[in-house]
């Protein structure tokens, strides 16, 4: 079975084509700029090709039209017909409290997706344009949604209710959901598998550091908490997003700076983090370069990142009555190895016993980085949501079929 992965952003879609026969990523790579000036589409295949090919690319429609055509196309494609996809799985940020594992798209399912644009006005929206695009393109193609919030369902309410009227909640749905679900129980299961253990009986901690960042609490194989909250903005400090803030800063500076709500959501989605501490950047490895070459501001943000980490590490440990695995993935997980260290050092009154050489020159690559006969072990063990997806896909549409 093909099965095509969409990830539908405000304007971009990143895709990947799999053929789950084997797993293989048959093409993958994204489409940038939809509805802006400058607008192009990337591809790579398996044999790592890669191609540029810029167009006018006008709505998300016209984005995933394009893309079909250079999937079937003579000179870059990698299959012969559209009829070769047999299914197409979406990520979708938010399934709030009505989805607790992946679904087949109905009329039923979409407008509760639809519905929840409320609480995920940035994502969900796009991810509606990526469903409608595709029930124009392939109508008869299934379609499955796979949810950031599922795996985070089993968070009981004293974790994940907010202390704000309870009416409200009810009202609104107003509580801790959660992201970065299938990046956290896919790492977290393949580590496990890795180790030679049931991840079912294991205390971890996952940590998902990428531009959004997140961190969970995994206790016999289900999620009991997690650091990202209503939106993605709650938690740790990120590229932009201000992480873990007093609520009375948001009204002050809407009161101070004179500026509406939505300005004030954009400073502390899109000015805040390291970005806007820094100064330098929002990303790692240019705010490590500034670092290492004096700016103050620099350090400054790598050691309010790397504090703010540890402190959810050590209440994740409490919460858990200690640990048996953590975890590290994402773009900053997997490949910066001095802020792996920096933490991990911190908590060898906890039985980390970590292996300083063996993290060094390790990016990108799945490793264990404590020593032999260390109470709690470490790892890196880069994710990869789109095979989850894939994978949900498949399995609902060959229940489907059977059925």
């Amino acid at each position: 079975m093909k099965i095509l992965v969409l990830n539908c952003g405000s304007s971009s879609i990143k895709y990947q084509l799999f053929n789950m026969v084997s797993t293989e990523v048959l093409a993958k790579g994204i489409v940038e700029k939809i509805g802006l000036k400058g607008s192009f589409l990337k591809l790579e295949k398996t044999n790592g090709d890669k191609v540029m090919l810029e167009g006018e690319i006008l709505d998300h429609q016209t984005g995933i039209e394009y893309l079909l055509g250079v999937l079937i196309s003579k000179n870059h494609g990698c299959i012969s017909s559209l009829n070769e996809i047999q299914a197409v799985g979406h990520r979708v940020a938010h399934g709030g409290e009505k989805f607790e594992k992946s679904e087949f798209i109905t009329k039923e399912v979409k407008a509760e997706i639809n519905w929840l644009c409320q609480l995920a006005p940035l994502h969900n929206p796009a991810h509606i344009k990526g469903i409608e695009a595709m029930e124009g393109l392939l109508p008869n193609v299934p379609q499955v949604a796979v949810f950031d919030t599922a795996f985070h369902q089993t968070i009981p309410d004293y974790a994940y209710m907010y202390a704000i009227p309870y009416s409200l909640y009810k009202k609104y749905s107003i509580r801790r959901y959660g992201f970065h679900g299938t990046s956290h129980k896919y790492v977290a299961q393949k580590a496990c598998e890795s180790l030679g253990i049931d991840f079912n009986k294991q205390r971890i901690i996952t940590c998902h550091l990428g531009n959004g960042a997140s961190v969970t609490a995994i206790k016999d194989g289900k999620s009991v908490d997690t650091s990202m909250g209503l939106t993605p903005v709650e938690g740790l400090i990120m590229g932009t997003r201000a992480g873990d803030l007093d609520l009375g800063v948001l009204t002050f500076i809407q009161d101070k700076e004179e500026v509406p709500y939505s300005i004030a959501n954009t400073i502390v989605n899109k000015f805040s983090g390291m970005l806007g501490v820094t100064g330098v950047s929002s990303d790692m490895r240019e705010i490590e370069a500034a670092a290492e070459s004096g700016n103050e501001r620099a350090e400054l943000g790598l050691n309010m990142y790397r504090y703010r980490l540890i402190k959810y590490i050590g209440s994740y440990m409490a919460a858990l009555q200690g640990l048996d695995l953590l975890i590290f993935t994402g773009g900053i997980g997997e490949n910066d190895p001095l802020t792996r260290e920096i933490v991990c050092k911190n908590f060898e009154y906890a039985g980390i016993d970590f292996d300083e050489e063996i993290n060094k020159g390790k990016r990108g690559k799945e490793v264990l980085l404590t020593k032999p006969g260390s109470k709690t072990k470490v790892m890196v063990v880069p994710t990869n949501e789109e095979l989850v997806i894939a994978t949900d896909t498949m399995q609902i549409v060959s229940e489907m079929n059977k059925n």
